[in-house]
């Protein structure tokens, strides 16, 4: 079953530079393992694909159920040189929570989503 991230995380959001930071963090502990084997450096590039023109870095922080992504020259330039509407990135963790994982059935339905 495809299931969308905001059912399994909460993100947050914002900018250093041209590089948008996006923090994914899951809701509960038994959803982090689902995020840290279908939520990749490189589904998340093909998901802002348009946006990110740099590379896509994941960092795994496991003690906080999270992942962290770096996506590379997708802000235009950067807060100061930007004339994109969301320069500073804000918005990056609401288009993140929309990406779909899949998910077997029978774990959907063992976890309750």
């Amino acid at each position: 079953m495809r299931v969308q991230l905001i059912r399994l995380g909460h993100a947050r959001s914002g900018d250093k530079g041209d590089t948008a930071n996006v923090g994914l963090i899951a809701l509960r502990d038994e959803f982090y393992p689902f995020l840290l084997r279908e939520v990749t450096a490189a589904r998340v590039k093909e998901h802002f694909k348009g946006i990110c023109k740099g590379e896509v870095e994941r960092f795994e922080l496991p003690n906080l159920g999270a992942l962290n992504f770096l996506l590379h020259e997708s802000l235009g330039g950067g807060g100061t040189l930007s004339l994109m509407t969301d320069a500073q990135g804000k918005t990056f963790s609401t288009a993140l929570l929309r990406m779909e994982i899949e998910i077997p059935d029978d774990e959907v339905k063992a976890l309750n989503l």
